[in-house]
Protein backbone atom coordinates (compact mmCIF):
# COMPACT_ATOMS: atom_id res chain seq x y z
CA UNK A 1 0.00 0.00 0.00
CA UNK A 2 1.28 3.24 -1.13
CA UNK A 3 0.61 6.47 1.35
CA UNK A 4 1.40 10.08 0.86
CA UNK A 5 1.35 11.85 4.45
CA UNK A 6 2.84 15.19 6.35
CA UNK A 7 5.65 14.99 8.77
CA UNK A 8 6.56 17.84 10.92
CA UNK A 9 9.34 18.44 13.31
CA UNK A 10 10.55 20.72 15.57
CA UNK A 11 13.29 22.97 14.93
CA UNK A 12 14.16 23.25 18.30
CA UNK A 13 14.82 19.54 17.84
CA UNK A 14 17.62 20.19 15.05
CA UNK A 15 20.94 21.25 16.31
CA UNK A 16 22.38 22.34 12.62
CA UNK A 17 21.97 21.29 8.94
CA UNK A 18 24.27 18.15 9.87
CA UNK A 19 22.01 16.52 12.29
CA UNK A 20 18.97 16.38 9.96
CA UNK A 21 19.30 13.54 8.03
CA UNK A 22 19.44 11.24 11.15
CA UNK A 23 16.54 13.17 12.91
CA UNK A 24 14.37 13.10 9.71
CA UNK A 25 15.10 9.11 9.24
CA UNK A 26 13.98 8.51 12.85
CA UNK A 27 10.97 10.79 11.95
CA UNK A 28 9.52 8.98 8.42
CA UNK A 29 10.71 5.63 9.45
CA UNK A 30 11.54 2.63 7.48
CA UNK A 31 8.60 2.60 4.97
CA UNK A 32 9.26 5.95 3.58
CA UNK A 33 9.92 5.47 -0.53
CA UNK A 34 10.72 8.91 -1.09
CA UNK A 35 10.60 12.26 0.77
CA UNK A 36 11.66 15.95 0.97
CA UNK A 37 11.31 19.12 3.03
CA UNK A 38 8.27 21.03 1.46
CA UNK A 39 7.98 24.13 3.52
CA UNK A 40 10.30 25.23 7.16
CA UNK A 41 8.57 27.99 9.98
CA UNK A 42 10.36 29.42 12.74
CA UNK A 43 8.85 26.35 14.56
CA UNK A 44 8.97 23.88 12.15
CA UNK A 45 10.30 21.63 9.15
CA UNK A 46 7.50 20.06 7.36
CA UNK A 47 8.15 17.14 5.31
CA UNK A 48 5.70 15.43 2.55
CA UNK A 49 6.60 11.85 3.04
CA UNK A 50 5.78 9.13 0.30
CA UNK A 51 5.74 5.64 1.88
CA UNK A 52 5.06 2.32 0.76
CA UNK A 53 4.80 -1.55 2.52
CA UNK A 54 6.40 -3.29 -0.24
CA UNK A 55 9.23 -5.30 1.18
CA UNK A 56 13.21 -4.38 -0.42
CA UNK A 57 14.20 -7.68 -1.54
CA UNK A 58 17.35 -6.12 -2.12
CA UNK A 59 19.23 -4.42 1.46
CA UNK A 60 20.85 -1.04 0.56
CA UNK A 61 23.15 -1.54 3.46
CA UNK A 62 24.93 1.48 5.21
CA UNK A 63 28.64 1.02 5.28
CA UNK A 64 32.17 2.68 4.22
CA UNK A 65 32.24 3.19 0.21
CA UNK A 66 35.81 2.23 -1.28
CA UNK A 67 37.70 4.87 -3.14
CA UNK A 68 37.30 4.92 -6.50
CA UNK A 69 40.00 7.23 -7.59
CA UNK A 70 40.30 9.06 -11.26
CA UNK A 71 36.76 10.10 -12.30
CA UNK A 72 34.66 13.16 -11.30
CA UNK A 73 30.87 13.13 -10.68
CA UNK A 74 28.47 15.83 -10.76
CA UNK A 75 24.67 15.73 -10.12
CA UNK A 76 21.90 17.74 -11.37
CA UNK A 77 19.12 17.51 -9.67
CA UNK A 78 15.49 18.83 -11.60
CA UNK A 79 12.85 17.80 -8.76
CA UNK A 80 9.93 17.04 -10.47
CA UNK A 81 6.34 17.76 -9.95
CA UNK A 82 6.96 21.18 -7.92
CA UNK A 83 6.65 23.40 -10.98
CA UNK A 84 10.56 23.73 -11.76
CA UNK A 85 10.49 26.41 -14.55
CA UNK A 86 13.67 24.12 -16.31
CA UNK A 87 13.25 20.87 -16.20
CA UNK A 88 10.00 20.91 -14.74
CA UNK A 89 7.83 19.97 -18.47
CA UNK A 90 8.99 17.40 -20.91
CA UNK A 91 13.33 17.43 -21.08
CA UNK A 92 13.54 21.64 -21.07
CA UNK A 93 16.46 21.02 -19.01
CA UNK A 94 18.25 19.05 -21.32
CA UNK A 95 20.09 21.84 -22.79
CA UNK A 96 21.93 22.93 -19.34
CA UNK A 97 22.92 19.07 -18.32
CA UNK A 98 24.40 19.06 -21.56
CA UNK A 99 26.10 22.30 -20.91
CA UNK A 100 27.07 21.00 -16.97
CA UNK A 101 28.15 17.58 -18.28
CA UNK A 102 31.34 19.20 -20.41
CA UNK A 103 32.41 20.08 -16.63
CA UNK A 104 33.07 16.82 -15.46
CA UNK A 105 33.85 13.09 -16.44
CA UNK A 106 30.14 12.19 -15.64
CA UNK A 107 27.16 14.10 -15.27
CA UNK A 108 24.57 12.30 -13.17
CA UNK A 109 20.90 12.88 -13.65
CA UNK A 110 17.79 11.28 -13.23
CA UNK A 111 14.73 11.07 -16.17
CA UNK A 112 13.31 14.50 -15.35
CA UNK A 113 15.92 16.16 -16.93
CA UNK A 114 16.16 14.99 -20.67
CA UNK A 115 12.64 12.81 -20.97
CA UNK A 116 10.69 14.25 -23.68
CA UNK A 117 8.62 11.60 -25.17
CA UNK A 118 9.99 10.84 -28.52
CA UNK A 119 12.70 13.14 -27.32
CA UNK A 120 15.49 12.80 -25.33
CA UNK A 121 18.60 15.03 -24.63
CA UNK A 122 21.30 12.85 -23.97
CA UNK A 123 23.66 15.05 -26.25
CA UNK A 124 26.70 13.99 -24.39
CA UNK A 125 28.06 10.52 -23.69
CA UNK A 126 28.94 11.30 -20.33
CA UNK A 127 25.61 12.02 -18.94
CA UNK A 128 24.49 8.94 -16.85
CA UNK A 129 20.70 8.45 -17.08
CA UNK A 130 19.60 7.00 -13.27
CA UNK A 131 16.55 6.71 -11.37
CA UNK A 132 15.73 8.64 -8.55
CA UNK A 133 15.53 6.27 -5.87
CA UNK A 134 19.15 5.52 -7.40
CA UNK A 135 20.27 8.47 -6.65
CA UNK A 136 18.63 9.32 -3.14
CA UNK A 137 21.16 5.93 -2.23
CA UNK A 138 24.10 7.25 -4.36
CA UNK A 139 23.78 10.38 -1.93
CA UNK A 140 22.87 8.68 1.54
CA UNK A 141 26.17 6.93 0.58
CA UNK A 142 24.58 3.53 0.57
CA UNK A 143 25.26 2.18 -2.84
CA UNK A 144 28.04 2.17 -5.84
CA UNK A 145 26.81 2.90 -8.91
CA UNK A 146 27.54 0.36 -11.71
CA UNK A 147 27.67 1.39 -15.26
CA UNK A 148 27.02 -1.30 -17.39
CA UNK A 149 28.12 -1.46 -21.52
CA UNK A 150 24.76 -1.82 -22.39
CA UNK A 151 20.95 -2.90 -20.39
CA UNK A 152 18.71 -5.83 -21.67
CA UNK A 153 15.44 -3.87 -21.33
CA UNK A 154 12.29 -5.57 -20.24
CA UNK A 155 9.03 -3.43 -20.57
CA UNK A 156 5.81 -3.46 -18.57
CA UNK A 157 2.75 -2.70 -20.53
CA UNK A 158 -0.72 -1.62 -18.81
CA UNK A 159 -3.38 -3.57 -20.24
CA UNK A 160 -5.24 -1.26 -22.57
CA UNK A 161 -7.24 -0.91 -25.99
CA UNK A 162 -5.53 -2.70 -29.22
CA UNK A 163 -5.46 0.90 -30.45
CA UNK A 164 -3.67 2.22 -27.75
CA UNK A 165 -1.04 -0.78 -27.89
CA UNK A 166 -0.18 -0.59 -31.26
CA UNK A 167 1.11 2.57 -30.50
CA UNK A 168 3.47 1.33 -28.01
CA UNK A 169 5.03 -1.60 -29.63
CA UNK A 170 5.52 0.83 -32.88
CA UNK A 171 7.69 3.21 -30.20
CA UNK A 172 9.14 -0.10 -29.00
CA UNK A 173 10.14 -1.19 -32.62
CA UNK A 174 11.36 1.74 -33.34
CA UNK A 175 13.58 2.28 -30.90
CA UNK A 176 15.36 -1.03 -31.44
CA UNK A 177 15.57 -0.07 -35.10
CA UNK A 178 16.92 3.24 -34.82
CA UNK A 179 18.59 3.18 -31.34
CA UNK A 180 19.66 -0.21 -31.19
CA UNK A 181 17.78 -0.87 -27.82
CA UNK A 182 18.05 -4.45 -26.42
CA UNK A 183 14.52 -4.77 -25.76
CA UNK A 184 14.10 -8.33 -24.85
CA UNK A 185 10.41 -8.76 -24.05
CA UNK A 186 7.25 -7.17 -23.65
CA UNK A 187 5.11 -8.10 -21.22
CA UNK A 188 1.34 -6.87 -21.15
CA UNK A 189 -0.21 -6.92 -17.93
CA UNK A 190 -3.92 -8.97 -17.35
CA UNK A 191 -5.24 -6.39 -14.91
CA UNK A 192 -4.99 -2.84 -14.53
CA UNK A 193 -2.08 -0.99 -12.51
CA UNK A 194 -4.28 2.06 -11.34
CA UNK A 195 -1.67 4.85 -10.96
CA UNK A 196 -3.18 7.64 -9.66
CA UNK A 197 -1.96 11.83 -9.71
CA UNK A 198 -1.94 13.07 -6.05
CA UNK A 199 -1.15 16.48 -5.02
CA UNK A 200 -0.54 16.88 -1.97
CA UNK A 201 -1.05 18.95 0.72
CA UNK A 202 2.12 21.31 -0.16
CA UNK A 203 0.83 21.78 -3.60
CA UNK A 204 2.99 19.54 -5.38
CA UNK A 205 1.95 16.38 -7.45
CA UNK A 206 2.81 12.81 -6.31
CA UNK A 207 1.19 9.94 -6.85
CA UNK A 208 -0.03 6.35 -5.77
CA UNK A 209 -0.94 3.24 -7.07
CA UNK A 210 -3.69 1.03 -6.61
CA UNK A 211 -1.81 -2.04 -7.93
CA UNK A 212 1.27 -2.61 -7.37
CA UNK A 213 1.49 -6.48 -7.22
CA UNK A 214 0.57 -6.02 -10.62
CA UNK A 215 3.84 -4.13 -11.54
CA UNK A 216 5.88 -6.91 -8.88
CA UNK A 217 4.75 -9.88 -10.77
CA UNK A 218 5.93 -8.97 -14.50
CA UNK A 219 9.24 -7.47 -13.12
CA UNK A 220 10.16 -11.15 -11.87
CA UNK A 221 8.80 -12.83 -14.87
CA UNK A 222 11.31 -10.29 -16.51
CA UNK A 223 14.21 -10.80 -14.69
CA UNK A 224 14.18 -14.67 -14.76
CA UNK A 225 13.91 -14.13 -18.58
CA UNK A 226 17.22 -11.97 -18.21
CA UNK A 227 16.21 -8.30 -18.03
CA UNK A 228 18.84 -6.13 -16.41
CA UNK A 229 16.52 -2.54 -16.24
CA UNK A 230 13.03 -2.07 -16.20
CA UNK A 231 11.08 0.34 -18.78
CA UNK A 232 7.03 0.87 -17.42
CA UNK A 233 3.86 2.87 -19.76
CA UNK A 234 0.79 2.55 -18.05
CA UNK A 235 -2.58 4.96 -18.24
CA UNK A 236 -2.44 7.87 -15.56
CA UNK A 237 -5.86 8.08 -13.76
CA UNK A 238 -7.13 11.69 -11.71
CA UNK A 239 -5.66 13.86 -13.99
CA UNK A 240 -7.44 17.04 -14.18
CA UNK A 241 -7.55 18.00 -17.73
CA UNK A 242 -7.72 21.76 -16.95
CA UNK A 243 -4.70 21.51 -14.49
CA UNK A 244 -3.30 19.24 -17.27
CA UNK A 245 -3.56 22.22 -20.26
CA UNK A 246 -2.29 24.75 -17.75
CA UNK A 247 0.60 22.96 -17.74
CA UNK A 248 0.76 23.01 -21.43
CA UNK A 249 0.35 26.49 -20.96
CA UNK A 250 3.71 27.25 -18.95
CA UNK A 251 1.26 28.12 -15.70
CA UNK A 252 1.12 25.01 -13.42
CA UNK A 253 3.54 22.08 -12.88
CA UNK A 254 3.50 19.00 -14.49
CA UNK A 255 0.74 16.24 -12.81
CA UNK A 256 2.31 13.50 -14.03
CA UNK A 257 5.84 13.21 -12.74
CA UNK A 258 4.92 12.62 -9.32
CA UNK A 259 3.31 9.10 -9.98
CA UNK A 260 5.92 7.98 -12.69
CA UNK A 261 8.42 8.27 -9.73
CA UNK A 262 6.41 6.39 -6.89
CA UNK A 263 6.18 3.80 -9.74
CA UNK A 264 9.78 3.71 -10.87
CA UNK A 265 11.10 4.28 -6.84
CA UNK A 266 8.27 1.18 -5.77
CA UNK A 267 10.47 -1.10 -8.39
CA UNK A 268 14.12 -0.17 -7.97
CA UNK A 269 13.57 -0.34 -3.81
CA UNK A 270 12.02 -3.73 -4.41
CA UNK A 271 14.98 -5.67 -6.84
CA UNK A 272 17.29 -3.36 -6.52
CA UNK A 273 17.88 -2.98 -11.05
CA UNK A 274 17.38 0.30 -12.86
CA UNK A 275 13.45 1.44 -13.92
CA UNK A 276 11.98 4.39 -15.30
CA UNK A 277 8.22 4.56 -16.34
CA UNK A 278 6.11 6.42 -19.16
CA UNK A 279 2.86 7.60 -19.89
CA UNK A 280 1.47 4.60 -22.39
CA UNK A 281 -0.16 7.46 -24.60
CA UNK A 282 -0.08 11.30 -24.07
CA UNK A 283 -3.64 12.89 -24.05
CA UNK A 284 -4.21 15.83 -26.28
CA UNK A 285 -7.96 16.36 -26.37
CA UNK A 286 -7.74 19.73 -24.16
CA UNK A 287 -9.41 22.93 -23.49
CA UNK A 288 -5.80 24.86 -24.64
CA UNK A 289 -5.08 28.56 -24.73
CA UNK A 290 -3.08 28.00 -28.22
CA UNK A 291 -2.56 25.11 -30.56
CA UNK A 292 1.20 25.33 -30.04
CA UNK A 293 1.96 24.20 -26.40
CA UNK A 294 4.69 26.27 -24.19
CA UNK A 295 8.07 25.43 -26.10
CA UNK A 296 9.02 23.32 -22.97
CA UNK A 297 6.51 20.66 -22.96
CA UNK A 298 6.14 20.70 -26.21
CA UNK A 299 8.30 17.21 -27.15
CA UNK A 300 5.38 15.79 -25.02
CA UNK A 301 2.74 17.10 -27.18
CA UNK A 302 4.82 16.24 -30.38
CA UNK A 303 4.66 12.74 -29.34
CA UNK A 304 2.22 9.99 -29.67
CA UNK A 305 3.35 7.75 -25.97
CA UNK A 306 6.13 8.83 -23.76
CA UNK A 307 7.79 5.94 -24.17
CA UNK A 308 10.62 6.69 -26.96
CA UNK A 309 12.95 8.37 -24.22
CA UNK A 310 12.53 6.16 -21.21
CA UNK A 311 13.95 2.96 -22.87
CA UNK A 312 16.64 5.10 -25.18
CA UNK A 313 18.28 6.56 -21.56
CA UNK A 314 17.53 2.71 -19.79
CA UNK A 315 20.36 1.29 -22.22
CA UNK A 316 23.26 2.39 -20.11
CA UNK A 317 21.44 3.15 -16.50
CA UNK A 318 23.76 2.38 -14.14
CA UNK A 319 23.26 -0.24 -11.41
CA UNK A 320 23.22 -0.67 -7.91
CA UNK A 321 24.92 -3.76 -7.56
CA UNK A 322 27.07 -5.53 -9.94
CA UNK A 323 24.76 -6.91 -12.68
CA UNK A 324 25.81 -10.47 -13.12
CA UNK A 325 25.15 -10.59 -16.92
CA UNK A 326 26.52 -7.76 -18.38
CA UNK A 327 30.11 -6.21 -18.97
CA UNK A 328 30.82 -2.85 -17.06
CA UNK A 329 32.67 0.38 -18.32
CA UNK A 330 33.15 2.03 -14.66
CA UNK A 331 32.35 2.18 -11.00
CA UNK A 332 31.08 5.49 -8.83
CA UNK A 333 30.16 6.32 -5.77
CA UNK A 334 29.77 9.35 -3.16
CA UNK A 335 33.69 9.86 -3.20
CA UNK A 336 33.93 10.53 -6.50
CA UNK A 337 30.84 13.39 -6.22
CA UNK A 338 32.52 16.50 -6.50
CA UNK A 339 28.84 19.04 -6.74
CA UNK A 340 25.70 18.66 -6.63
CA UNK A 341 23.70 21.44 -8.98
CA UNK A 342 19.63 22.07 -7.78
CA UNK A 343 17.18 24.98 -8.14
CA UNK A 344 17.78 27.43 -4.89
CA UNK A 345 14.10 27.24 -3.78
CA UNK A 346 14.31 23.38 -3.49
CA UNK A 347 16.77 22.75 -1.49
CA UNK A 348 15.08 19.97 0.65
CA UNK A 349 15.11 17.27 -0.58
CA UNK A 350 18.07 14.08 -0.07
CA UNK A 351 20.31 15.02 -2.44
CA UNK A 352 21.29 18.25 -0.61
CA UNK A 353 20.55 17.66 2.95
CA UNK A 354 22.79 14.48 2.55
CA UNK A 355 25.58 16.95 0.97
CA UNK A 356 25.84 18.41 4.45
CA UNK A 357 26.67 14.89 6.12
CA UNK A 358 29.48 14.07 2.97
CA UNK A 359 30.44 16.96 2.94
CA UNK A 360 29.40 18.50 -0.84
CA UNK A 361 29.29 21.64 -2.22
CA UNK A 362 25.79 22.75 -3.86
CA UNK A 363 25.49 25.01 -6.23
CA UNK A 364 21.84 26.71 -6.07
CA UNK A 365 20.37 27.96 -9.24
CA UNK A 366 18.39 30.97 -8.61
CA UNK A 367 16.90 31.50 -11.97
CA UNK A 368 15.11 28.04 -11.60
CA UNK A 369 12.13 28.94 -9.60
CA UNK A 370 9.68 26.41 -7.80
CA UNK A 371 6.64 26.55 -5.96
CA UNK A 372 8.78 26.25 -2.83
CA UNK A 373 10.98 28.17 -1.05
CA UNK A 374 13.31 25.97 1.03
CA UNK A 375 16.33 28.05 0.57
CA UNK A 376 19.90 27.60 2.12
CA UNK A 377 19.07 30.54 4.58
CA UNK A 378 15.16 28.31 5.74
CA UNK A 379 17.88 25.33 6.26
CA UNK A 380 21.02 27.14 7.59
CA UNK A 381 22.42 24.75 4.87
CA UNK A 382 26.39 25.13 4.79
CA UNK A 383 28.72 24.67 1.57
CA UNK A 384 26.12 26.34 -0.61
CA UNK A 385 27.00 28.39 -3.73
CA UNK A 386 24.64 30.75 -5.44
CA UNK A 387 24.51 30.93 -9.01
CA UNK A 388 22.17 33.39 -11.23
CA UNK A 389 21.97 30.61 -13.95
CA UNK A 390 23.27 27.60 -15.07
CA UNK A 391 25.67 29.05 -17.23
CA UNK A 392 27.22 31.00 -14.20
CA UNK A 393 27.03 27.24 -12.38
CA UNK A 394 29.21 25.59 -15.33
CA UNK A 395 31.81 28.28 -14.68
CA UNK A 396 31.52 27.43 -10.87
CA UNK A 397 32.01 23.43 -11.41
CA UNK A 398 34.97 24.65 -14.13
CA UNK A 399 36.82 26.43 -10.97
CA UNK A 400 36.34 23.52 -8.75
CA UNK A 401 37.34 21.17 -10.92
CA UNK A 402 40.55 23.08 -11.62
CA UNK A 403 41.08 23.87 -7.95
CA UNK A 404 40.14 27.07 -8.64
CA UNK A 405 39.41 29.14 -5.73
CA UNK A 406 35.95 31.01 -6.22
CA UNK A 407 37.40 33.66 -3.99
CA UNK A 408 39.68 34.56 -6.07
CA UNK A 409 37.98 34.84 -9.29
CA UNK A 410 34.51 37.40 -7.75
CA UNK A 411 35.64 40.90 -6.97
CA UNK A 412 35.78 42.44 -4.26
CA UNK A 413 38.97 40.25 -3.21
CA UNK A 414 40.20 40.56 0.24
CA UNK A 415 43.87 41.20 1.30
CA UNK A 416 45.19 39.41 3.48
CA UNK A 417 47.73 41.55 5.82
CA UNK A 418 50.06 40.36 8.88
CA UNK A 419 48.86 42.78 12.19
CA UNK A 420 51.27 44.94 12.84
CA UNK A 421 52.45 45.15 16.29
CA UNK A 422 53.52 48.20 18.55
CA UNK A 423 57.16 48.76 18.61
CA UNK A 424 57.66 47.81 22.10
CA UNK A 425 56.45 44.58 21.62
CA UNK A 426 58.70 44.24 18.81
CA UNK A 427 61.43 45.08 21.33
CA UNK A 428 60.89 42.73 23.71
CA UNK A 429 60.77 39.84 21.23
CA UNK A 430 64.17 40.75 20.43
CA UNK A 431 67.40 38.40 22.24
CA UNK A 432 69.65 40.47 24.90
CA UNK A 433 71.94 42.75 23.06
CA UNK A 434 75.04 41.07 24.51
CA UNK A 435 74.51 37.84 22.24
CA UNK A 436 75.27 39.76 19.20
CA UNK A 437 79.05 39.92 18.35
CA UNK A 438 79.71 43.42 17.93
CA UNK A 439 81.40 43.89 14.36
CA UNK A 440 83.24 47.79 15.17
CA UNK A 441 84.82 45.65 17.34
CA UNK A 442 85.55 42.15 17.05
CA UNK A 443 88.04 39.76 17.54
CA UNK A 444 89.95 40.40 14.23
Amino acid sequence: MIQNTQKRIRRADVDDARSLPEIIEKAIGPTALRWYIAKTTADEIVLEVTSSDTESHYPFSPGPRAYHGGKSAVLNIIPTGIGCSIGGYAGDAAPVTNLLAATTDYLITHPNSVNASNFIGLNSDNVVYTDGLTIDLLCRGLVDLHLPQSNKIGLIVEKSDPKKLDIVFNVVNTVRAVHGANIIDCIVTEKPIGGRCVKNQSGAFVGTVDNPGVIFEACEKLLQRGATAIALTSNIQDLSFEEYANHFDGQFPNPVGGVEAVISYSVTRRYGVPSAHAPLTNIHDLDLRHNVVDARAAGEFASASGLACVLIGLQRAPHVRPPSNCRLVDLLNIHNVTAIVMPATSLGGIPAIYAQKHEIPIIAVQENRTIFEVTQEELGLRNVVEARSYAEAAGILTALRKGISLESIARPLKTLRYKEQPAEVWEKALPATDSFVNLESGPF
